[in-house]
């Protein structure tokens, strides 16, 4: 993931709009946009993985920070029918286009349940639904330590019991950060970092690596615990190594 001075969520699509459009959007609200960072179908297929996983089973999902709208296109393809997928972006521009793409995509009419894109943050998303799967392109690195908790905490509740939490997160760039950017921001970043540490020691089952990736990523995966004590959570696969 590409370190600017501005904020920036993953961009699983082709850059076809134009980079200045992506500054002007990221100058307006650094929670909701950003510059992109490019991606590919490696990645998709990664963050997608614990759809595919619980098929053909009609599941809640929800995708947050859903920028260009890759991942959608192949949540909409990918999920079983009778299945729920709210899209939430924060920035109205690319929110916009998100619900043209949902309009426009050639999808078998009736397959899913109900399909909604919401221009929001996602910590301020006003719904009693919960989710067995979150997929997350926000990139929460220049969040405050308070804000990152916030985006964490939310997922968590969101989730059903047993609900999966998928995310990317670039690999090799946070020592490099750390030397080129002030006192004050080093200590903001490293205690966002312990935020997400945190939550990938108490609920993380998972980490792949995504050596395509321009910078190479690994993707997470976190479950919320299971509703009943006898279930047991699978152990972290440190499939990286």
């Amino acid at each position: 993931m590409n370190d600017w001075t501005t904020a920036h969520h993953w961009d699983l699509g082709p850059r076809r709009a134009d980079g200045r459009t992506f500054l002007v959007e990221a100058a307006r609200d650094l929670r909701a946009t950003g510059v992109t960072a490019p991606g590919g179908k490696a990645l998709a297929r990664l963050l997608t993985d614990p759809v595919r996983a619980q098929a053909p089973r009609p599941l809640a999902v929800l995708e947050a920070g859903a920028g260009s709208g890759a991942v959608t296109r192949a949540l909409i393809s990918q999920l079983p029918r009778g299945s729920l997928l709210d899209v939430v972006e924060a920035n109205p521009l690319r929110a916009a286009r998100l619900r043209k793409l949902v309009a426009n995509h050639p999808y078998p009419a009736g397959r899913l349940a109900q399909l909604s894109v919401h221009q929001a943050y996602v910590d301020e998303l006003d719904t009693d639904q919960r989710y067995d799967v979150i997929i997350s392109g926000l990139s929460l690195t220049h969040h405050t330590p308070d804000q990152a908790q916030r985006v964490m905490a939310r997922y968590m509740e969101l989730l059903h019991p047993g609900g999966i939490l998928t995310y990317p997160v670039s690999r090799g760039t946070r020592r490099a950060r750390t030397l080129l950017t002030s006192r004050a921001e080093a200590r903001r970043r490293a205690a966002v970092h312990e935020v997400m540490a945190a939550y990938q020691r108490d609920y993380a089952i998972g980490r792949w690596p995504v050596w395509a990736n321009l910078p190479p990523a690994h993707v997470w995966q976190l479950r919320r615990p299971p509703a009943s004590p006898h279930e047991q959570q699978r152990p972290l696969k440190e499939a990286w190594r």
